[in-house]
């Protein structure tokens, strides 16, 4: 296991600290009236990598790429930057590398701002959106929930399963989230009814963030894919269980899916999970061939679910888990994702699929936590759930725990407002 590396920032040697010289995830944020712009986490600061591109302490392209609102162009930049970016930084920010940031007081309170100040913004421009299914657990427990039955679709155990989400609701946490309003329709009912979802889930999720276009009709290998994902985020994947019950036949989620998914505000980038690699578990059946890849694909990194109703002083843990209990990685969701010849670009982003263990305190949705709602959980506030209600704050929490040290992506925060009361303006 790898060991703290000692940075002269002093709040980044804690073990305490999420974002310690051994993560360095990157960002974007903005300070009062100014332009976002990127920004790395070390300790309880932001390193404003805008402001020391413009010094020429950092210098990737003939042009600027980290004064936009954006990581995007630094990953077009290829993976020899992206290595170079992270070499640089950790040169400047260890305890024995270069002194140019340590010695020269003006640039370094330029250079940093405190975290708690900052507004942070989504990292990237989401490109596409796919979410996948690939959580045995999960789909077990869904299968047993809404069939009586835990057996798995036939093509479950041979493939990532997925679907095309909608890159325009991508949301950094933070971001609230308006209840949805569609059709729904009960067992007994004749006809469908219209409404806000009764029923509003979270989904706990980590998402991959693609670094590398591929070509339309050209399939990538599990390594290539593997290669080509620059970072991870957590990612929940809200999910609005009764409207999705009665449209998601034949053809899948719809708008039970599209209206929210909030992602974290840090790019944990893929070399710094490099120690933490887990393999995939032992599978059912062999994969055919094209799925196989070189590397451990998973990460052992722990999960939590906590929930705040609205009033409370203190958010209740629901569910504490990893993502090593996946049954898929994200290179070889990647690598499916292009096998028919789909183009993948830059930004992409994929979530992983809901992440659930094999005890009820590793579920990853309330629809499994309290069984579709026939079975409510009891919060630390005496008030009980099976699902979201108005004002409640869901809370993901990821963290890979090192040497003296861990790696944190910053929490996926998101609240739930009412529905909109009067969706259609009349005249």
């Amino acid at each position: 296991m790898s060991k703290l590396m000692k940075s002269w920032v002093e709040s980044a040697n804690s073990d305490k600290s999420p974002f310690p010289l051994n993560n360095l995830p990157y960002g974007v944020f903005s300070m009062g009236e100014e332009d976002p712009r990127c920004g790395v986490a070390i300790g309880n600061l932001i390193l404003d990598v805008a402001y020391l591109e413009e010094e020429g302490v950092i210098v990737l392209d003939d042009e600027p790429v980290l004064d936009l609102p954006f990581w995007n162009e630094v990953m077009e930049l290829g993976q020899a930057t992206w290595a170079d970016l992270r070499a640089r930084l950790i040169d400047l920010l260890s305890e024995d590398g270069d002194p140019v940031l340590l010695d020269d007081i003006e640039m370094r309170s330029r250079a940093f701002v405190a975290m708690d100040e900052a507004q942070l913004h989504l990292p990237i421009v989401v490109s596409e959106y796919t979410d996948f299914y690939a959580g045995k657990q999960h789909a077990q427990n869904m299968g047993a929930i809404l069939r009586g039955s835990p057996d798995l679709p036939a093509n479950w155990l041979h493939i990532p399963i997925g679907y095309n989400g909608r890159a325009s609701t991508v949301v950094v946490s933070g971001t609230d989230i308006r209840r949805p309003l569609g059709q729904t329709k009960a067992p007994d009912a004749d006809m469908p009814s219209f409404g806000p979802t009764k029923r509003l889930d979270i989904e706990l999720e980590m998402g991959a963030i693609v670094g590398a276009n591929s070509a339309m009709g050209q399939p990538i290998s599990v390594d290539q894919a593997d290669a080509a994902i620059f970072g991870y985020v957590l990612l929940n994947d809200w999910s609005a269980r009764d409207i999705q019950g009665w449209e998601y036949q034949p053809l899948g989620p719809f708008q039970g899916k599209g209206f929210g998914t909030t992602i974290s505000p840090w790019i944990v980038t893929a070399a710094a999970l490099e120690p933490f690699r887990a393999p995939t578990p032992e599978r059912e059946k062999e994969l055919l061939p094209y799925l196989a890849g070189s590397k451990d694909g998973l990460y052992d990194i722990d999960l939590e679910v906590l929930m705040q109703p609205e009033g409370a002083l203190t958010a209740t843990s629901l569910a504490n888990t990893n993502y090593n209990r996946m049954y898929y990685s994200a290179a070889e969701q990647l690598c499916h994702h292009s096998i028919g010849g789909c183009a993948m670009n830059v930004g992409d982003l994929l979530g992983s699929g809901t992440i659930s263990g094999p005890s009820r305190s590793e579920y990853g949705s309330l629809m499994e936590l309290s069984w579709a709602g026939r079975e409510p959980f009891m919060l630390e506030t005496g008030e009980k759930r099976g699902f979201i209600e108005d004002g409640d704050t869901l809370t993901l929490r990821g963290t890979a725990k090192g040497d003296g040290y861990q790696i944190g992506f910053g929490d996926c925060v998101g609240t739930i407002l009412p529905a909109i009361s009067t969706p259609f303006e009349t005249k």
